[in-house]
């Protein structure tokens, strides 16, 4: 056991927090940002586009209902660092196998507890997410703070090859039921199902459940995959997915996506919808503290309905470098910043927000069926399926 207890967050532009350790015992450094949600957070730590970041949680306290396998969104912790005002060692969870320090401690993830998160949020909001250091081991503040400044930042990492899958693979499991856990269809759903192909950027295990509640059958390929291996497999669609990291530093991606824009009916999500944006020939660019949580308004610019919606991602689609080549679909209501894309002859629709919502609200998880009834279309109606299913929606009405 570590001699001492205390652990010091320090930021590249000087700030610099002393608190507590929890989790394992070391040091480690990433960007800092913050996330709003109350709940989820094993989800949030399960989930790999939060490679290359530390998060600090502004729900006061955490650990309260501990951690089991069936909430994890991947098969292991992928933030860098954990940043809570309150540590809760003692969960108190019917499903509970462990505590979240333990979970941390066997990731080899080092957490820090104890210190003001409001203060830390506030100034994140002010001076932008920026690159920090946790350390239990080495308590010099100075010397943390140049080990920060030194720290590479996202801009031009490419984190996808980090996390995404190393082989395809099948997966068949779908929503989560009380009394039985997570359905698995009967072989005649599943033979019966369309086909849809999900590249893996770093997806979560929620998105593809979804997938397979809404009537798909899925195989998911790693990021590396060509469009011509993916379209050997003859998909009905095809699912980008979320991921970490700047989408500008993916270029074999964006290259894929180009060469399948038009074949099939595409969706894609957060990472996916912005190298869709670039596979498009327009521009992203870094927010200055990203959109992480789940509680962020956003406008359905055909229905002026607003979603409550899940959102995790440091970067964003310029609008302006769409002009004719997409319509703006959804808006921010915060920033105003892109949050949809619908193809112009195309039959594809983008996101950067999570209808998947784990954790989150379920007001967006009509995306899915809107995937389902655009690859029924397809078949038929070509290019203008898009269209028709979301004028049938009501979206496109008046």
């Amino acid at each position: 056991m570590h001699a001492s207890n205390e652990a010091i967050l320090a930021l590249a532009d000087g700030r610099v927090f002393r608190g507590r350790a929890f989790g394992a015992i070391g040091e480690a450094t990433a960007e800092v940002v913050f996330n709003t949600s109350m709940t989820g957070y094993q989800e949030v730590l399960t989930d790999p586009s939060y490679k290359g970041q530390m998060v600090c949680m502004t729900c006061p306290e955490i650990g309260n209902v501990g951690i089991n396998a069936a909430d994890a969104e991947s098969s292991r912790v992928y933030v860098e660092g954990f940043i809570v005002r309150e540590y809760v060692a003692q969960p108190s969870s019917w499903r509970s196998e462990m505590s979240l320090g333990e979970y941390l401690e066997r990731a080899g993830v080092v957490g820090i507890e104890g210190i003001d998160t409001r203060a830390l949020v506030r100034h994140i909001r002010t001076a932008g997410a920026q690159e920090a250091v946790i350390s239990s081991v080495n308590l010099n503040a100075e010397e943390l703070v140049a080990e920060a400044k030194a720290a590479p930042g996202l801009v031009g990492r490419d984190l996808v090859k980090e996390v995404t899958t190393a082989s395809a693979y099948d997966w068949e499991e779908a929503d989560w039921e009380l009394a039985s856990g997570y359905r698995i269809p009967s072989k005649e759903e599943l033979r019966d199902a369309p086909l849809v192909v999900a590249i893996d950027y770093g997806i979560k295990r929620q998105i593809l459940r979804r997938l397979v509640a809404t009537g798909f059958r899925v195989a998911v390929m790693p990021a590396s995959a060509t469009a011509a291996q993916i379209l050997a497999l003859n998909p009905d669609g095809i699912f980008l997915s979320n991921g970490p990291g700047d989408p500008a530093a993916v270029p074999y991606a964006v290259e894929t996506i180009r060469d399948l824009l038009g074949r099939k009916p595409v969706f894609g999500i957060c990472l996916g919808h912005q190298l869709m944006g670039l596979a498009l020939g327009g521009r992203t660019y870094k927010l200055g503290f990203g959109h992480h949580g789940a509680n962020h308004p956003v406008i359905d610019l055909r229905t002026h309905r607003v979603e409550i919606t899940s959102q995790n991602h440091g970067f964003a689609v310029d609008a302006e470098s769409l002009a004719g080549k997409a319509d703006l679909s959804h808006l921010n209501l915060n920033d105003k910043t892109v949050e949809g894309l619908h193809g112009l002859g195309i039959p594809f629709f983008s996101v950067q927000y999570h209808p998947e919502a784990s954790p989150g609200p379920h007001d967006s998880s009509y995306l899915f069926n809107r995937f389902r009834s655009l690859v029924k279309n397809f078949p038929r109606y070509g290019d203008e399926a898009l269209d028709r299913v979301v004028a049938e929606e009501g979206g496109l009405a008046g």
